[in-house]
């Protein structure tokens, strides 16, 4: 636990200090990536505007900025901060913060209790906050990356109001890292593919990513950090994917030729180095929904609508559930029967335009809504296919004059052996017709 006045920063800002630290941001314009609770008229800029703080809970991912809020809102109130952490305190720290808190208000001072991974403390630990906080003793601001509807007691969040931080985006890191080069010396350069391995490593997490940062600028003997120094300084191994480079482009490729060939293993280990590598899953979506047009077509139609579901999935729960859904429909695209059919159809018809780019529609198709166009004979002749046998026209004319169609050849797999039938069907029915041969 660690004692403070406003005119003491919780943080130290000594140069031995770690490079989180020390970029830690003093005041509301240093702060990125929490704008819609930050920026002007926004609810904690208000608070800490206008000096007036609250009871809180500050929820979000690791290293988005909930403790910085915390002292901010401290200073600016000029609040002594009582800071617990809920990882290695307990009852005995609780007490001795409210006894802090009493000794203060005779003194006419506030206090700021900030308890950092409140999630942690039980029922009876938080609640041993609830009396002061509704008797105005302390102002209570909470951190947690858990949901506080799962892991707080509902007395408690019904004394705070509720602030959630958001993942900082790549933008943010990659400013924080321009931040940190900055800070530790003009000899210090990192490499665009070290930047991206880094951005991707820390996934919003701006505290780690200054961390390993400064671990990689001790490693690096020359003052370059390339990517072996993110790599030593994480102890991971970090997928060296250049989104703008081809070992990019050459793994994407291999995930649609997988899913194409009906490789299970194939697709599933490339959609896994997408994703480790910090690969927006949109684009994998994005991939698998052309693949279900693409190579699958109306082979089994079905792809299409279970390709959007996983997608719509993954949206609504997450990437660590959601990417499961992403799975399951890469499972099912590499297992259903293939037809390229449809893509070829329909690049024969675009080949088709070009060839007759100025074909006229055939007179008894043309729309007349007019008496003008009724005059030209528009729509004569026509044959409304619901009052034929069939529902079909046969010999009706549809292609323009000189056109030649047959556009689509369905393979016979899946869903289109039926589809080869069906043409036939309709073929003989041509001809009969043809022939004068129907009714």
């Amino acid at each position: 636990m660690t004692n403070g006045n406003s005119s003491q920063p919780l943080f130290s800002t000594e140069i031995n200090a770690p490079l989180a630290s020390r970029l830690r941001p003093s005041s509301l314009s240093q702060v990125v990536g929490q704008d819609h609770l930050l920026a002007k008229n926004k609810p904690i800029a208000q608070i800490i505007n206008n000096q007036t703080p609250i009871s809180m809970i500050l929820w979000g991912p690791p290293g988005t900025g909930k403790t910085t809020i915390a002292e901010l809102i401290a200073q600016r109130s000029n609040c002594e901060v009582v800071r617990i952490s809920a990882v290695t305190d307990g009852v005995k720290e609780i007490r001795a913060a409210i006894n802090n808190a009493r000794d203060n208000q005779y003194k006419g001072q506030q206090t700021l209790v900030f308890v950092d991974e409140v999630h942690r403390f039980n029922k009876a630990q938080q609640d041993a906050f609830l009396p002061h906080i509704e008797s105005g003793l302390i102002q209570f601001v909470g951190a947690t990356t858990e949901n506080p509807s799962f892991s707080l007691n509902n007395a408690l969040l019904s004394r705070a109001r509720i602030f959630i931080l958001k993942k900082l985006t790549e933008a943010t890191l990659d400013g924080l890292i321009d931040r940190g080069i900055d800070l530790l010396g003009s000899n210090i350069h990192i490499t665009e593919l070290a930047r991206q391995a880094l951005v991707r490593l820390c996934d919003g997490d701006g505290r780690r990513l200054l961390t390993q940062l400064e671990l990689a600028a001790q490693l690096a003997d020359t003052g370059e950090i390339d990517i072996h120094q993110i790599t030593q300084s994480s102890g991971e191994t970090i997928p060296l994917l250049d989104r703008a480079g081809d070992l990019f482009f050459d793994t994407l490729s291999a995930f649609h030729k997988s899913v194409r060939g009906s490789s299970v293993d194939g697709a599933l280990f490339y959609f896994a180095k997408l994703t480790n590598a910090g690969c927006d899953t949109a684009i994998i979506a994005r991939r698998l929904l052309a693949i279900a047009s693409e190579d699958i077509g109306n082979a089994d139609p079905r792809a299409l609508s279970i390709c959007l579901t996983a997608w719509e999935v993954f949206h609504r729960v997450g990437p660590a559930e959601g990417e499961r859904a992403i799975a399951q429909a890469i499972i099912y695209c590499a297992l259903a029967p293939k037809s390229n059919a449809v893509y070829a159809a329909f690049k024969a018809a675009k080949k088709a335009v070009d060839a007759h780019p100025n074909a006229e529609v055939p007179n008894h198709l043309k729309n007349a809504p007019t008496q003008l166009s009724k005059d030209l004979n528009h729509g004569d002749g026509y044959r409304y296919a619901h009052n034929e046998e069939f529902a079909y026209a046969a010999g009706e004319l549809y292609l323009p004059q000189g056109v030649k169609g047959d556009f689509y050849q369905p393979n016979p797999r899946g869903m289109e052996k039926q589809f080869i039938d069906k043409l036939a069907f309709l073929a003989e029915l041509d001809k009969r017709a043809e022939l004068g041969k129907l009714p």
